[in-house]
């Protein structure tokens, strides 16, 4: 069968989606942590970046796709077998490279024929439609 390469609108809302589950989810955090007296700041502060750096990576090893992938009906899969999930440390690669490039990382996915983001080709990832 053949693989359905996801579109850029596709991957933009997911990571639209995806920023939205984490300003929502670091609320809620914020919230449970006022109910306790005298929270010290760096367990907010380590909480905040656990759930900002861990979200995609975890997400993208365990089930192939975040919230926002599974909205838009993507998922992440390994690129010499789009039956097997990135693993962990190519997806948390995979993730600072896109983080760290933002959306210029994506520029790239126009112009491959594998649809593949500059983040993809570090992690040997791809991303295509979720069936």
């Amino acid at each position: 069968m053949e693989r359905e390469y996801a579109l850029l609108p596709d991957r933009v809302k997911a990571a639209f989606i995806d920023a939205v589950v984490l300003v929502a989810l670091m609320y809620l955090t914020s919230e449970v942590l006022a109910l306790f007296d005298n929270v010290p700041d760096y367990v907010r502060m380590t909480l905040f970046i656990l759930f900002a750096f861990l979200y995609d990576p975890i997400l993208t090893s365990v089930y192939g796709k975040t919230v926002g992938h599974s909205y838009s009906g993507i998922k992440v899969q390994q690129d010499n077998d789009s039956n097997k999930k990135v693993i962990f440390p190519l997806a948390l690669i995979r993730f600072i490279i896109k983080y760290l490039l933002g959306w210029l990382s994506f520029l790239t996915v126009t112009g491959d024929e594998h649809r593949k983001a500059i983040h993809d080709y570090a992690a040997k990832s791809i991303v295509v439609k979720d069936e």
